[in-house]
């Protein structure tokens, strides 16, 4: 199960094959999880014979990707619902970070003729207010127009009734509904309250585990609710009432940690077949990884959406029934670096400045021009992308001919701590560093070369990453030490990151050119 051979060229130039991780057996049946990286928050849509699943992206940029698949087992990235955030400078690391803030918890929908991405920006991470956002797109490749709120509905379901009304439902323990104006570009009336009530656990309430991450349904005549409770180790209810604003009624519809003990299957959303079945998108935190989505059928139990088999998840089931059979996708991953975009599976690190980085300055390579910056913290164009599970390895090759002193250009793991291996150029000699919470825990000094190999390979396990160098591309030697990755950035999983910053002004658009970066499952 889920090694899906894909044909890319090793380090020598020969065509060999690449493990990515796919869900698909290749026999009619998938096991879980869907995507063995951080997807979190998601929802998903059906338009005609398309699947479209939205995630949470925090502060990456651009923000709240967007996958597409035609049998909800096999998905491919389509683009992003945020190009980039233009209200706080902050966002271009001018005058601080914004690091937790941007896209959180997204809601899909299609409408009319239109998709409709919203979702949420905390206030208590940078910020003394939170806001809403809603993004509208003929087509989810975009372009896409966002409209900035100035009422903040946390974690957001966007749903369009039958009767032309629009409403938000949100909110965390007490849950509101919002009524928007049939533009969705605004709040039409006050918020009003749906539900107040959290859980001592799965069964009952009386607690101080309160609902969140709210998606409305209406099916039959009845207005649905679905929410997790819990937290990591948390369960999946579902509301449901004949009337928008209530009162409901409550089910545990899954509570189940069995495919990664301790944590439990919580927050996602639900979607129709053609043929009428109904599946369920979920996800599950998998530590330093991420937080990662399952697919679950739903059974319909007397008017209740009821998840996996006998409410459980037994982890390999038959694919959903679309009418055909789609060969394997995955999302990008490798990126020789050879077109004029970067692949979609690039988010920088807080908005790019569009001025110091190129595909064109040197065709075949992404360059990258230093800026100021006395840490990986606050470098800004810092290129990342997910690691992933079970165990992962990323590896890239980087031309030095352009540094200036005071660069530091290489390649590592990033969240809070993060850990990498990079060249630092100080009064014209360069040394080779592994650096690990901002401590140069070993260097070789006098480097000469013109240009470095750097892998980094992780495991779910433990979170323990490992980093690798090599001088001539073939021969890899440990270098420093393990990373025991955390999530000092809360709910943001670990990534890959390539980076060029200057510690002095005197290397400010000093350049590292990136002539690859290659991905594997190990």
């Amino acid at each position: 199960m889920g090694l899906a051979l894909a044909l890319t060229l090793s380090l020598f130039g020969q065509a060999s094959a690449q493990q990515v991780w796919s869900p698909d057996n290749g026999n009619g049946t998938f096991t879980n999880p869907l995507l063995w990286g951080d997807w979190p928050d998601p929802d998903v849509i059906r338009v005609g014979d398309d699947f479209y699943m939205i995630s949470t992206s925090m502060h990456y940029v651009p923000g709240a990707p967007i996958v597409k698949s035609k049998d909800l087992v096999n998905w491919e990235m389509v683009g992003y619902a945020v190009d980039h955030y233009d209200e706080d400078p902050r966002y271009n690391m001018e005058g601080g970070t914004l690091y937790l803030n941007g896209s959180w918890a997204a809601t899909l929908k299609h409408h009319n003729g239109k998709f409709y991405a919203g979702f949420c920006t905390p206030y208590g991470w940078g910020r003394e207010k939170g806001n809403f956002s809603i993004c509208e797109a003929d087509k989810p490749e975009g372009p896409w127009k966002r409209t900035v709120f100035p009422e903040y509905l946390y974690d957001p379901g966007l749903f369009f009734d039958d009767n032309g009304k629009v409403y938000v439902v949100h909110g965390q323990g007490t849950l509101y509904l919002t009524e928007l104006n049939a533009d969705v570009k605004s709040v039409k009336s006050d918020k009003v309250k749906i539900w107040q009530g959290s859980f001592k656990n799965a069964n009952e309430l009386g607690g101080h585990f309160g609902m969140e991450g709210a998606h409305m349904y209406k099916i039959n005549g009845k207005y649905y609710i679905t929410c997790p409770a819990g937290g990591t180790q948390g369960w999946q209810i579902c509301l449901r009432s004949d009337n928008i604003y209530g009162p409901y009624e409550h089910k545990l519809i899954l509570n189940d940690n069995s495919s990664y003990p301790d944590n439990g299957l919580h927050q996602g959303g639900m979607v129709q077949l053609k043929n009428g079945d109904w599946w369920f998108i979920i996800m599950q935190d998998r530590g330093a990884i991420g937080r990662v989505p399952h697919l679950l059928p739903v059974k319909w139990e007397d008017g209740w959406p009821m998840l996996g088999t006998g409410n459980k998840d037994v982890i390999t089931y038959k694919k959903p029934n679309v009418g055909k059979t789609y060969p394997i996708k995955t999302p990008a991953t490798t990126d020789e670096f050879n077109g004029t975009k970067l692949g979609l599976q690039w988010q920088w690190n807080h908005n790019p400045d569009n001025s110091k980085w190129s595909l064109q300055e040197r065709k075949g390579y992404m360059r990258l021009h230093a800026a100021r910056a006395d840490s990986l913290k606050t470098a800004r164009n810092t290129l990342t992308q997910r690691v992933q599970g079970p165990s992962s390895e990323g590896t890239v090759e980087i031309d030095l001919k352009g540094l200036k002193n005071g660069n530091v250009a290489g390649f590592g793991i990033f969240e809070f701590p993060y850990a990498f291996v990079a060249v630092e150029q100080v009064n014209g000699k360069r040394k080779i560093i592994m650096s690990n919470d901002d401590k140069i825990v070993e260097s070789k000094e006098n480097f000469d070369g013109d240009k470095l190999w750097v892998r980094a390979r992780i495991t779910d396990r433990g979170g323990i990453a490992k980093f690798y160098y090599s001088t001539d591309g073939e021969n890899f030697y440990v270098i420093g030490n393990d990373l025991t990755m955390q999530l000092g950035l809360p709910w943001t999983a670990n990534r890959f990151a390539l980076f060029n910053y200057s510690k002095t002004a005197e290397g400010v658009n000093g350049y590292a050119d990136f002539n690859w970066f290659r991905f594997t499952n190990k």
